[in-house]
């Protein structure tokens, strides 16, 4: 028999589902796939440069932190190492000027993540809110679980 999870433990019928957060989503999609750029960019120079495996691993730590970063970015600091992962991709252009590109279009990926994903976090907080005031007021029509979104 598997072992149950606290969250499977503690549930109980039309425990409505706890909203997970779309910000956090997409910070941590955009961070894993740079950890991938920063793999490739390592791979990259060490076979264009002089093969040095100081780049692979340069491109090993630091495709580690942006992975590492994901599980902090509940934290209130987390955004702020998001940004400085950022500013770290885009310094690889000094290696490989292609970087700069790169590095920046992944930067206004990770602001849109930051503020499309919290924008839509509010969105759906209001309609939580609104689902669960009906809810309420009509309890003889709300189907059972129908606010478990």
């Amino acid at each position: 028999m598997a072992k149950l999870t606290k969250a499977q433990r503690e549930w109980k019928p039309n425990t409505p589902k706890k909203l997970r957060s779309t910000k956090l989503m997409f910070a941590s999609v955009v961070l894993v796939l740079e950890a991938f750029v920063a793999i490739f960019l390592g791979l990259g120079l060490f076979g264009l440069k002089d093969k040095n495996p100081a780049y692979l691993i340069a491109a090993a730590v630091l495709a580690f932190l942006l992975i590492m970063a994901c599980a902090f970015l509940r934290k209130p600091w987390g955004v702020a190492v998001g940004w400085v992962l950022q500013l770290l991709l885009i310094a690889g252009g000094f290696w490989e000027p292609s970087m700069f590109v790169v590095g920046v279009l992944f930067a206004a990926a990770w602001w849109y993540a930051l503020f499309g994903g919290a924008k839509i976090d509010r969105e759906n907080a209001v309609r939580a809110k609104a689902q669960a005031e009906w809810d309420a007021a009509h309890p003889e029509e709300a189907a059972p679980g129908a606010g478990a979104q």
